[in-house]
């Protein structure tokens, strides 16, 4: 006799919400069906739900969104970089204070050793039929951002080996929430031989029938509910081991013709309408000619980070601002972005070098993707705290002679030293990040500066 068990996963929705009242009616239907049939019904978001460039995550910290997976009637959730790093320590410590599903993060600790009470590293849940299905959870590996924040994140690979011998007394199916990349759920089914099922993320892979590494079957739904996950298990009631699994994706036109409006974007909308400053004139914003307000967040950032100079490219600034009353909401729709200042130390030789390499019209007309970028195209550069002559070569730092054989310190942003755009900052061996702030506190900051 063999028992069927259905898993529906989501990851990486990143607070895209325009499907969600469709996706969410979708599970609930599935969910019917299979309780009908007297199914076993299981359903994960593997992180990334939450992201603060929509309104209704920045308005609440997140909280909205665990709001929708509570009205889903998620089973479990583990947390993704964008819930784990674009939030201050305490607004993820409370973040799950309402959760009515378990979240499953085995790697995440205090400094002090002890981990999240929010959080456990790992469940099983049993079926009517009595199958134990082990879940353990793993999140990205940014020890040291983490760190600054105030937490410990421990190595996933180290923390599954004790959570994998744990499950394996007390489970007849292993599976892992893992929000680490493909690469590293290919590593893990290599690696660990007694896990059936990796739900990935993080890299927004679309594995449209699954795939098999060795015993291990791989599941990941891409980006921005575009897919849901789906995998169909069957086990053997008599040996309790697995005769079947299959995993497959149901896509956005499956679901599309239930969207509403999208009631979500203005909810947060409303909630961000606090005022924040009022302007005399418009301050606008231009991506490949200069402007003001990429101008004037540089030369914010040069001062927040007390740094020497600063520099950051004018397709961070999506729109200018208009005279008048600005509000919070104006200025996530200008910088949406979870982006920190970062001060980078150079010698002078090598900001001499990116300096020089800033100036491309090549690099500025790029098209940007990721490194939490939620703009289009770099833009071309401003610069503060630096002074050129006619043939832009470097004159002055801050008013002082410029000298390639000192050391400087550059003010930027954190996606620098994340891509590859600029080598001298990616591979500079010192590297200070500020957080939590993102680029439009800084704004915000030196906007109610200016009224005072």
């Amino acid at each position: 006799m063999k028992e069927k068990i259905h898993i529906y996963h989501t990851n990486d929705i990143h607070s895209h919400l325009e499907n969600w009242s469709g996706i969410k009616e979708f599970l609930s239907k599935k969910r019917c069906k299979h309780e009908y049939e007297n199914e076993a019904f299981l359903l994960f978001d593997i992180g990334d739900f939450a992201d603060r460039w929509h309104p209704l995550t920045e308005a609440t910290m997140g909280k909205g969104n665990i709001d929708l997976l509570n009205e889903a009637k998620y089973t479990a959730a583990t947390i993704g970089n964008n819930e784990g790093i674009t939030l201050p320590f305490d607004e993820l410590d409370q973040l799950y204070e309402e959760a009515a599903f378990d979240v499953i993060l085995a790697n995440l600790f205090y400094r002090n050793g002890t981990r999240p009470d929010w959080a456990v590293p790992h469940k099983v849940y049993e079926t009517a039929a009595g199958t134990k299905i082990g879940v353990t959870g793993v999140t990205a590996y940014f020890h040291k951002i983490y760190e600054i924040l105030g937490w410990d994140l421990q190595e996933p690979f180290e923390v599954l080996r004790d959570q994998i011998k744990e499950l394996k007394k007390h489970s007849d199916i292993i599976i892992v929430l893992s929000h680490l990349g493909i690469h590293h759920d290919e590593k893990m089914a290599e690696e660990f031989k007694e896990i059936d099922i990796i739900l990935g993320a993080h890299t927004h892979h679309v594995l449209q029938d699954g795939k098999m590494v060795n015993q291990s079957l791989l599941g990941a739904a891409g980006k921005y509910g575009q897919y849901i996950g789906y995998v169909n298990i069957e086990v053997n009631l008599r040996s309790k081991e697995i005769s079947n699994k299959k995993a497959r994706l149901f896509e956005e036109k499956e679901w599309n013709q239930l969207q509403d409006q999208n009631p979500f974007w203005e909810r947060g909308k409303h909630l961000l309408q606090e005022p924040v400053t009022v302007l005399d004139s418009v301050i606008g914003a231009d991506w490949f000619q200069f402007s003001p307000l990429p101008q004037l967040l540089c030369n914010a950032l040069h001062e927040w980070c007390k740094a020497d100079c600063a520099f950051l490219n004018a397709g961070l600034v999506l729109k200018g601002l208009e005279e008048g009353i600005v509000t919070k909401y104006n200025l996530l729709e200008t910088l949406p972005h979870p982006i920190n200042p970062c001060i980078i130390t150079l010698t002078g030789s090598d900001l001499k070098e990116v300096i020089q390499q800033s100036f491309s019209t090549e690099l500025a007309e790029t098209t940007v993707k990721g490194l939490g970028f939620r703009g289009k195209q770099m833009g071309i550069f401003h610069y503060s705290g630096i002074t050129f002559d006619e043939s832009r070569e470097i004159t002055h730092i801050n008013g002082q002679i410029f000298n390639e054989g000192e050391t400087y310190h550059l003010a930027t942003v954190d996606m620098f030293t994340f891509g590859r755009f600029f080598p001298k900052i990616y591979d500079a061996a010192e590297k200070q990040y500020l957080l939590p702030e993102f680029l439009r506190d800084i704004l915000e900051y030196e906007l109610k500066k200016q009224k005072r």
